[in-house]
């Protein structure tokens, strides 16, 4: 096998492949550049139609539309790995559209457009959907009012502007997919049904319990490397239990890997300590905190408000970012104003902060607001009048009753207007003058942008948090050491290349590859790949993913293919090997080798502990004999789970299948281990002839579980396959 080798080793070929690659990657056409011939590769087949790429693709775009208002909204960063997450849920949705789409032009499902209305406005029995009631409501009444959905309806359908028209159809037959939807699952959900023998099995199942001690020995107790497992006794295993369903094959490809990890050296600390000492003797004396703290921390941060107040760590309240460990909490409250406290570590980034002054007080208090966007005089006014009006009939005795009837802050309703434990910078600035200035138990009206608030002073608390401005550093590895890092990686691969390809045989090439890593001190980890849903895990950069699916998925790779270089993925360099290509059905011996061998360790180990237990019906001379514990046990049939032993649910059976009061069972071979039982006593269930409430709770499981279930069946019979990741990396399939 070729290896790259060495870039700075290779200097013509190398940089004229690095050229080509470089403008591939730009132009996004390897195999055109090459001359391959290029096979077109589509999205996904669902029952064997094709998925539609505009389809697809206007999904995917609302989809990322609609998660990013609401990361806007919550004031959260929407990132790469989020915008993945919004693409893998518009192919979740097209799929599943696609798959019931066909079930419901089988059964003739549809949505008239008296139903639709029905469905929109709350008549008939539907219930107003509460996007729709809460856009809708009535300025007086606060209800919601039909009148004004159906002219908002009529003002789209007849709008000049097509993209409105565009728009209301698109959530039109959104509506009516939703309903269908409801109606689909409805059906099933009606053809559920528990008969009364059923009701009445589980009955006896919850309800009578057997009274057991048990001596068990577990597996865990011999080490497997002690128990020896010939070739031949593991292909016999095989032979005899390949065709067995837990051990059935689904199509794809597995890649074992380790990592280098590049870390930094005791040099590169070393220079970092230097920095921060320096950097602490000129923060203590710079006159502007604001340019020294933007022109040498990591984290480019500053505030000269009170909003970079520190919590304690773990605090309830904390902001991330802004809490100090709960080590150095004396050491913060004990400061003066202008003190540099640190360096000190916090989750992994070492600190310097200075410390400006304290935050003192956390306030408790509770309100009732009453709307009034900020700029609208008229209701402004208006709010300011209601509140005066209320206010003089509010004290501390009735506040939660006017709380209930009159607030329209959603977020403290339900606990009595109730807002705690805030410092002054946490409220819009006339909310928190008025709650730590005015004396506890005072009430009064205060205006924000928000609208009119009727405030109560409830309490404050004294605290002593610091208000800083603080550097940020990360200790990371110099150029040295990455170097140093990407020469042991090349070399590593280089030595790995050698000896794998001088083995024949593709057990071979994986162990050798097990052994080196594990000489040299690294952890191999598996990655499994299904042709369905082909995606790598475990990987920090999509570079990463697609380096091992390129790995796994080559047309020339093969059991024992090993990478053409080391993978850089973040601050680490990976080594991978192609360690199966699997087909569906039956496996390969090397596939299940694994898997099979800790099965007939157990076996094996079931059997030594069978033998020395065989004929010892004493439990207390069984459980000498094994340096183990007699362990008693209250068993019911519903709940196959041992106390003392574990999750034994042929253990339990044979518990419930003919054993009398008084008797002790043969060794009997478990899933944690081998097992001697006495039966000490039956209790039956108490007679009865209403199994209502057993026939309820499983009507009631068999429904709430029905249209997840019904769904992975229905994916599972349409053979869905995501060639999304194989069209993006020209894989052909």
């Amino acid at each position: 096998m070729a290896i790259i080798g060495k870039i700075r080793e290779k200097s013509g070929l190398t940089l004229i492949l690095l050229g080509v690659a470089m403008l591939a990657f730009i132009m996004g056409g390897w195999d055109s550049i090459f001359g391959a011939a290029n096979q077109t590769v589509g999205l996904g087949e669902v029952a064997g139609e094709q998925v539609d790429p505009l389809k697809y693709e206007n999904a995917v775009n609302a989809m990322i539309q609609q998660d990013q208002q609401q990361y806007a909204q919550s004031q959260r960063p929407y990132t790469q790995a989020d915008q993945q997450v919004s693409t893998d849920r518009a192919w979740t949705m097209l799929v599943e559209g696609m798959i019931l789409q066909k079930e419901y032009e089988k059964l003739g499902l549809d949505v008239s457009k008296t139903e639709l209305d029905a469905f929109l406005y709350g008549t008939d029995g539907f219930t107003v959907m509460p996007d729709l009631a809460q856009s809708f409501k009535d300025s007086i009444t606060g209800q919601f009012n039909p009148r004004l959905l159906e002219k908002r309806i009529q003002e789209m359908e007849s709008s000049s502007d097509p993209q409105v028209t565009a728009s209301w159809e698109n959530n039109k037959q959104n509506l009516i997919e939703q309903r269908k939807n409801e109606k689909y699952y409805q059906l099933l959900s009606q053809g559920a049904y528990v008969t009364s023998l059923e009701a009445e099995e589980e009955y006896k199942a919850q309800k009578e319990v057997k009274s057991v001690s048990f001596v068990v020995r577990r597996y865990s107790e011999i080490p497997d490397d002690q128990m020896k497992v010939s070739e031949d006794e593991l292909k016999a295993y095989y032979d005899e239990h390949k065709n067995e369903k837990k051990y059935e094959s689904t199509a794809g490809r597995d890649v074992k890997y380790f990592d280098i990890n590049i870390v930094p050296s005791k040099a590169d600390s070393v220079v970092f300590n230097k920095t921060i000492n320096s950097l602490k003797a000129q923060f203590a004396s710079a006159k502007n905190d604001s340019i020294f703290v933007l022109a040498n921390s990591d984290l480019k941060f500053y505030t000269s408000t009170r909003q970079s107040t520190l919590r304690p760590e773990g605090d309830a309240k904390a902001q991330q970012g802004l809490t100090y460990p709960l080590a150095m909490d004396t050491v913060f409250k004990m400061a003066i104003p202008g003190q540099i406290v640190g360096p000190y570590q916090d989750q992994g980034k070492i600190r310097l902060a200075k410390v400006r002054a304290f935050n003192t007080n956390l306030c408790k208090v509770r309100h009732i607001l009453i709307n009034a966007p900020k700029g609208d005089s008229l209701k402004i006014k208006s709010a300011q009048r209601k509140a005066d009006s209320l206010v003089k009939f509010i004290n501390k005795d009735n506040f939660a009753e006017y709380v209930t009837k009159y607030s329209e802050d959603p977020g403290s309703k339900s606990t009595g207007g109730v807002y705690e434990n805030f410092l002054d910078y946490e409220m819009v600035p006339e909310f928190s003058k008025f709650s730590v200035e005015k004396p506890v138990g005072t009430i009064g009206t205060v205006k924000t942008d928000f609208g009119i608030h009727i405030i109560e002073v409830l309490d404050r608390t004294a605290v002593k948090y610091p208000i800083v401005s603080f550097i940020e550093k990360t200790l990371t590895p110099s150029q040295d050491t990455e170097t140093k890092a990407t020469d042991d990686a090349y070399n590593i691969l280089y030595s790995l290349d050698e000896k794998v390809s001088r083995k024949s045989t593709p057990r071979a090439k994986l162990d050798i590859f097990d052994t080196i890593a594990k000489q040299k001190g690294y952890f191999v980890r598996p990655v499994r790949i299904t042709d369905e849903n082909p995606k790598a895990q475990g990987f920090a950069t999509s570079f990463a993913e697609d380096r091992i699916l390129k790995l796994a998925y080559d047309e020339n790779s093969e059991v024992g293919t090993l990478c053409s270089s080391p993978i850089k993925d973040q601050n680490r360099y990976i080594i991978a090997i192609v360690s199966s290509i699997r087909e569906k059905g039956t496996p390969e011996f090397i596939d299940v080798e694994e898997s099979m061998r800790a099965e007939v360790i157990k076996i094996k180990k079931a059997e030594r502990f069978i033998k020395q237990m065989n004929g010892v019906k004493n439990l207390d001379l069984l459980a000498k004999k094994g340096k183990t514990i007699v362990n008693k046990s209250e068993v019911v049939f519903a709940n196959p789970q041992i106390q003392g032993g574990g999750y034994e649910p042929e253990i339990v059976g044979s518990l419930f299948s003919g054993l009398k009061d008084g008797q002790t069972t043969l060794p009997l071979k478990g899933e944690q281990g081998v097992y001697v039982i006495r039966l000490n006593k039956t209790t039956k269930a108490p007679a009865t002839n209403n199994y209502t409430m057993e026939a309820t709770q499983l009507l009631s499981g068999v429904r709430g579980s029905m249209q997840n279930e019904a769904k992975m069946a229905l994916i599972k019979l349409s053979e869905v396959k995501d060639n999304r990741k194989f069209a993006s990396l020209g894989i052909r399939r």
